[in-house]
């Protein structure tokens, strides 16, 4: 899961990634934001034994009728770490 939090308003969408990278991602929600917004990015990692949560600040770069392409602009180096593993974990090496 997925959480976006508009820094300026009072906007809260959830959705599901569809594409990650160490870069962005690609939320599928119904929830749209303007293109060149700031926002707070919390993404869910499950499936292991522990809730793992990561957070970055983002801004929106595209925006779709099917969801929001996200740009991460800073992140934390544990995240950073988290999600570099995420890639090597997922790439078809």
């Amino acid at each position: 899961m997925i959480i976006l939090t508009a820094i300026d308003a009072k906007i809260e969408a959830r959705g599901s990634s569809r594409d990650i990278s160490l870069s962005g991602v690609f939320v599928k929600t119904d929830t749209l934001l303007e293109p060149g917004t700031q926002c707070g990015v919390k993404i869910f990692l499950t499936g292991g034994s522990e809730r793992i949560e990561l957070s970055m600040k983002a801004r929106v770069a595209r925006v779709l009728s099917s969801g929001l392409g996200i740009s991460f602009e800073s992140m934390e180096l544990e995240t950073y770490a988290h999600l570099k593993n995420i890639m090597l974990y997922n790439s078809d090496d």
